[in-house]
C-alpha cells in the first residue's frame, strides 16, 4: 500500500457518498448519479496523475478523455453481455403473466401440497416464477393468488407472505437470468451453470430460514391483515389457459439448456462436436431465444392468443426495463472507471492486506453499496467489477468457489433493504403496509436472506475448497 492507494480509496469512498446523496436525497435518476460518480471519480484520478495501463499495455497519465472512454466502455462491455439476456428474460416473463400460466401453477401447486404446507407451495411457486420473472413483475403476478389462498385458507397473512417475498428476492438477487447475477458471471468470467447450481443450492435454505422460518416469529409481533381480493375482469371466451405441464416447462426450459451446457463442458473433451452444440444452445441469450420461442407457442397461440397480440406483450415488456438496463450499464461504467483509475487495484490491495476470504470481501463491498444506495443491481454490478483484481491474485480458486463468491455477493445486494429501495415501497404498496410494519417484515426478512446467504456460502466454499486440496 502506497498514500496513492489511500488517496483513491477516498476518493471513491466519497463519489460513493455523492452517488447516495444524489439517489436517496436529491432523487437524480439512478443512471445520472451513476455517470456523475464515475466522473467524480475518474476526475480526481486525473488531478492525481494516476498512470493508465491501455489495452496494448502502454502506459499513460490518466485524462479526462480517458475517463469517458473509459464509462463508454464499460456501459458497452456490460450491456454488450447481458442486454439480450434482460429483454429476452422479460419477454418471457409478461408472456407468462399475460397467459394466466401463474395461476395454473399456483392451483395445481396448492393442490399437491395441501391446506397444511401451504408455505411450502407458495415458496415452490415464488421459485418458478421467480427464476425469469423481476421481483416486482412476480409480486404483482403473483398477488391475487396470494390473497386469494390468504382468504381460503384463514392463515395469518404474513405466514404466506414472507415465504413469497423471500424466494422472490433471492431468485432476483442469485439467480441467473436476472440482471445481476449476469453481470457477475460475465465480469468474474464465472460459468453460469455452476451459478444455476449453487443459487439453488444456496437460495432455497436461505429463502426457508428469512421466509417459513422467520414468518413464525413475525406474526406473533407484527399485526398485518391482507387487502381485499380484487374482483376478476371478464376474459375473452377465445383465450385458454395453459396446461401445467407446458408452463412449467417454458419457464425451466432456458435453466434445463444452461445446466446440459454446464455438464456438456464439464464431460466431453474439448473440441467434441456434442458438446459445441450444447455450449452453443445453452448459451444464455440463445437459451433465452430458444425459450421465448416457444413460449410464444406454449403460452401464446396455444392459449388462443394472434400474433399481434403477442408482438405487443414483447414490446411493452422490454419498454418496462428500459430504465433497468440504463442503471446496469451505468454500473458497468462506474465499476470500469474504478477499474482503470487504479480504485479498484487499491482496494484489493486492502482487501488483501486484510487477510479476507474473497467470498466474504465480496459480500461485504456488496452490502455496503446496498446499504448505501438502495440498488441490488448497483451492488452486485459495483462489487463483480472490484473483484476482478482480487480473483485474479487468487488462481487457486476453483470455478465452484467463483459461483459461490456470485451467489454471496447477490445475498449482500439484498441486505437491510430500507427506505431508499424502490423495492421497499413496492412491498408496502402492494401488500397494503405501514412504514413501519415493512421495517418490521420485509426489512428484516431481506436482512437474514443477506446474512443466512453469505454464512451458507461461506461454509459451501470452505467444504469446496477443502475437498479439491
Amino acid at each position: 500500500m502506497n498514500p496513492i492507494d489511500w488517496k483513491l480509496i477516498v476518493l471513491a469512498l466519497c463519489a460513493i457518498g455523492v452517488l447516495v446523496l444524489l439517489v436517496t436525497r436529491l432523487k437524480v435518476n439512478a443512471f445520472i448519479s451513476l455517470v456523475i460518480a464515475s466522473l467524480l471519480v475518474g476526475g480526481g484520478a486525473v488531478l492525481m496523475e494516476v498512470p493508465f495501463k491501455d489495452a496494448a499495455g502502454k502506459t499513460a497519465p490518466y485524462t479526462m478523455l480517458g475517463v469517458a472512454k473509459s464509462i463508454q466502455d464499460g456501459l458497452g462491455a456490460t450491456l454488450g453481455g447481458i442486454a439480450a439476456v434482460l429483454g429476452l428474460g422479460a419477454m418471457l416473463g409478461k408472456l407468462l403473466a399475460e397467459s394466466g400460466g401463474a395461476e395454473v401453477l399456483a392451483k395445481r401447486f396448492a393442490a399437491m401440497f395441501g391446506p397444511q404446507r401451504i408455505q411450502w407451495c407458495i415458496m415452490a411457486l415464488a421459485l418458478a416464477v421467480g427464476l425469469t420473472t423481476w421481483f416486482a413483475v412476480g409480486l404483482v403476478l403473483l398477488l391475487p393468488i396470494l390473497l386469494t389462498l390468504t382468504h381460503e385458507t384463514k392463515q395469518p397473512f404474513l405466514k404466506l407472505t414472507l415465504p413469497l417475498l423471500s424466494c422472490l428476492s433471492v431468485m432476483h438477487g442469485v439467480m441467473p437470468p436476472h440482471p445481476g447475477p449476469v453481470v457477475a458471471v460475465e465480469a468474474l468470467n464465472a460459468n453460469m451453470g455452476l451459478v444455476l447450481f449453487w443459487g439453488f443450492v444456496i437460495g432455497i435454505p436461505t429463502a426457508a430460514v428469512a421466509g417459513p422460518f422467520f414468518a413464525r416469529i413475525a406474526v406473533k409481533r407484527v399485526e398485518a391483515n391482507p387487502p381485499a381480493v380484487a374482483q376478476k375482469s371478464n376474459q375473452d371466451p377465445n383465450l385458454r389457459a395453459p396446461g401445467f405441464g407446458l408452463t412449467l416447462l417454458s419457464i425451466l426450459l432456458p435453466v434445463v439448456l444452461m445446466l446440459i451446457a454446464t455438464l456438456a463442458e464439464l464431460t466431453l473433451p474439448k473440441g467434441d462436436h456434442t458438446r459445441e452444440v450444447a455450449t452453443f444452445i445453452g448459451n444464455p441469450s440463445i437459451a433465452l431465444l430458444v425459450s421465448v420461442v416457444f413460449a410464444t407457442w406454449s403460452l401464446g397461440t396455444n392459449c388462443g392468443y394472434r400474433l399481434p397480440q403477442l408482438l405487443k406483450f414483447t414490446e411493452s415488456s422490454v419498454a418496462a426495463i428500459g430504465m433497468t438496463i440504463l442503471v446496469v450499464g451505468g454500473g458497468g461504467g462506474f465499476a470500469r472507471v474504478l477499474r482503470d483509475s487504479g480504485v479498484a487495484d487499491a482496494i484489493g490491495r486492502v482487501g488483501e492486506m486484510a487477510h479476507l476470504p474473497p467470498l466474504l470481501y465480496g459480500w461485504l463491498i456488496s452490502a455496503f453499496i446496498r446499504v448505501a444506495t438502495g440498488s441490488a443491481t448497483v451492488a452486485i454490478v459495483t462489487a463483480s467489477g472490484l473483484l476482478v483484481p482480487v480473483l485474479a491474485a487468487h488462481p487457486e480458486l476453483s470455478p465452484h468457489q467463483v459461483a459461490l463468491i456470485i451467489c454471496a455477493i447477490g445475498c449482500g445486494s439484498l441486505f437491510l433493504s430500507h427506505l431508499n429501495d424502490a423495492g421497499f415501497w413496492i412491498v408496502k404498496d402492494c401488500l397494503g403496509l405501514s412504514v413501519g410494519q415493512t421495517l418490521r417484515t420485509w426489512t428484516v426478512c431481506e436482512t437474514i436472506v443477506g446474512l443466512a446467504g453469505m454464512l451458507f456460502s461461506l461454509v459451501a466454499y470452505y467444504l469446496v475448497g477443502t475437498a479439491a486440496k
